[in-house]
Formats: C-alpha cells, structure tokens, sequence
C-alpha cells in the first residue's frame, strides 16, 4: 500500500491530534500549519523527501505544548508545595497566583506546641487518680487499662498533674474585716466574695499584700507537708504517704480513699497516627490541580522552545520510520538512510531542550530572585559609596 507522505502543505482541523488538549484554542490551530512547514523544512524538504504526515507534525506539537506545560507545572508544585499541601483539590490552580503562606510550617511545628501542652492535633485526656490511705506508689498503666479505654496493644503517656494548694489570698486575714466598710457586697457583685474584703484592696498598698500572700506560702512550705509527686515511666510516686486522717468511702466501689489526684495524658496511638482526612485536599504532588497550558497565553520565549521540541520529536519520528530499512536499492547502487543520525541528534536535542527550560525556571525561582535582589542591592550601595557627599552649607 502507498501511503501518502509530506506534500508541502497541511491544514489544520480540530481532532487530529490524539488527545485534543488543545485543538479548538486559536493561536494553536494558527501555528499548527506553520510548525508543520517549519519542521518540514528543517528536515530538508523540499530537497528531501519527508516520510510523515501533516497529523505526525501536529501530533509533535501537541506532545510538545503538554511536555512544556508538564515542565512549567511541576517547577510550580516544587516551588510552592509546602503552602498548596492541604489545600482544596476541586479548583483548577492554573492562571492563579500561588502566594506563599504559612500553613505548612505551622502543620509542622505543631507537634512542639503538641509537647510543651499549648498546642498541636492530639488530644489531651484528663484523668482522676483515687489516692489510698498509706500507698505512695501507683501504676499509671495498670490505671489506663481499667479507666481509660484504650484499644488492644495501646497505652497512655501523662503529660501533667495538678496538685495545687488553695490560693494564699484565700487565706489572708484581713485586719479591716467587719469594720462596717460596707463594701463586702460590692466586691461581690466581681466575683471576689471569698477573698478580702474590699477595704483592704482600697486602704493598703500594694507592697504589703504582696508580702502576706509569700508570707503565707512560704510558710506552707516550711512549715507544713510539702506536697509532691515522682513520675517515672508512668510509675507515679506522690509525697507524703496518703494519711488514714482523710479517708472516705467511695459510694460507687465502697472503698476507702483520700481523694482524687487529677492529672491529663495522651493516647500513644493518636500520637502515632500521622494521617489527616484528606478529602478533597491535596495530599501529594500528583493531586495539585494542575491542567494542561492554555496554548493561547504562553509567551514568545515559551513558544519558541516549544517549536524546537516539536522539531526535537519530528526528527526521533523520522528516524523511527527510516530505519525500518536501512538501505534502498536503486539501479546499480543502494541508498544508506539517516537513522542513527536523526537519533543521536533527537535525543542530544530533546536532553539540551529540557535541561535548558529547567534551567530557566531556576534562575526565575523566589530564592534565586531574592538573592539577585540582594545582590543587586550590594552593588548599588557600593556604586553609591563613590558619590561624592555634596558639603551643606546653611
């Protein structure tokens, strides 16, 4: 069968391409004709015959407009991925200025706030330890498997435990108390019924309270039992000895303890679990919402390489095609075909195209911007440094 090749001419039409990516944007279907010739006669035609088809130029530059977008787009995602992580995966981000933000580093250092106990994604539970007359040790983890319904083969890790000793100013004796002042019920109406009255905030300086609330506390801690706790893998020692003095009975367990230590704590496992729901976010480079290039607004400098990339294809294709036969007989002589030179010079051509490119979007990075801009900014306080200071007389 004689199948038709290159004559000189194409006219282009949408659905001759493979894919269609970009068969009905004007400005594509203008330069498919014009890449078309412009391949050909690179390739040598018309001195030479060209063994392809005005769809096989076509089809080059479709894969070369999707190649160079595909190029474009995954220097976007590197540039700018750790503020699209987690962002919405339903909206195109083509044609979008992408402004840096600070939700990524914030997911990040989360875990920190998580550990100081001012932040993070893991819940902290609380706890309620009933202390018995005479034991001073306790095992936390025994605790958790009867109280805190862990799921098999989990444990708890605590992260804090409260034993305060009622606020000195509660028991501060108040010199003025029951003087007739009158203003006990005002102080009331503030929600400071339980601490001095208000003739004392009123009468005396500031100093002076001051010195009473350290006063007092210092004397719980000489004075009176200090109270306090050893943690140690999850092994609670608390000091002093729980006295027989303050025991009471339980009405649920019927079994006499001295009150309840409260402490909070985590779930290991929800430490361990490093997944967020992730509908409809985006959680991977391959879920950023890039579309193919709308051929239409790329510029000069990106059509040009484009063009060349279409040749880059054209020649790998022809090379393909000829060497199907090496050589064609003719009268009294053979023909050797190109084969291994339009190879070697596609594959030289499409690696110096791509590196080329990527070497661009480089040089046009934020951080190779700002260090241009600093740069630039060096130089001209330098050049500046050399004028000389005009003498200002008033």
């Amino acid at each position: 069968m004689n199948i038709p090749i290159w004559t000189g001419t194409s006219s282009f039409a949408p659905g001759q391409t493979p894919f269609g990516f970009y068969d009905n944007q004007t400005d594509f279907q203008i330069d498919s004709n014009k890449v078309a010739n412009f391949c050909a006669q690179r390739l040598g035609y018309p001195l030479a015959d060209v063994e392809l088809q005005s769809g096989s130029f076509f089809t080059a530059f479709e894969e070369a407009v999707t190649t160079y977008g595909n190029e474009m787009y995954a220097y976007k995602v590197r540039e700018n991925y750790l503020s699209l992580e987690g962002s919405t995966s339903n909206t195109t981000s083509n044609e979008k200025l992408i402004e840096p933000n600070m939700a990524g580093i914030v997911r990040i250092t989360e875990q920190y706030g998580e550990e100081a106990g001012v932040g993070g994604n893991v819940t902290w539970y609380k706890g309620f330890l009933p202390l018995k007359s005479g034991q001073q040790d306790y095992d936390m983890n025994a605790w958790a498997q009867a109280s805190a319904s862990l799921e098999n083969g989990d444990s708890i890790e605590l992260k804090r435990i409260f034993y305060e000793a009622p606020p000195a100013i509660t028991r501060y004796f108040d010199p003025y108390a029951g003087t007739g002042t009158g203003m006990i019920d005002l102080m009331d109406s503030f929600g400071w019924g339980s601490y001095s009255p208000a003739i004392n905030f009123l009468m005396m300086p500031l100093n002076y309270d001051m010195q009473v609330i350290q006063a007092i506390e210092l004397n719980d801690t000489i004075r009176r039992s200090n109270y306090t706790f050893e943690l140690v893998n999850n092994r609670l020692r608390v000091f002093p000895i729980p006295s027989t003095g303050g025991n009471y009975t339980d009405s649920s367990s019927g079994t006499g303890h001295c009150g309840n230590l409260i402490f909070e704590y985590i779930k290991k496992s929800e430490r361990q679990n490093p997944y967020v729901d992730g509908f409809d976010k985006v959680t991977n480079v391959s879920e950023v919402p890039f579309d193919n290039p709308n051929y239409n607004i790329i510029n000069s400098i990106g059509r040009q390489w484009i063009f060349e990339y279409t040749l880059a294809i054209c020649k790998e294709m022809l090379g393909y095609i000829r060497g199907k036969y090496t050589t064609v007989p003719i009268p009294d002589a053979e023909v050797t075909l190109n084969q291994q030179d339009l190879l070697s010079s596609a594959t030289a051509d499409k690696n110096a195209l791509i590196e080329r490119l990527r070497g661009y979007f480089d040089e046009t990075s934020r951080t190779k911007l700002m260090e241009n801009r600093a740069l630039e900014g060096d130089y001209l306080e330098k050049e500046l440094n050399k004028v000389p200071y005009t003498i200002y007389i008033a």
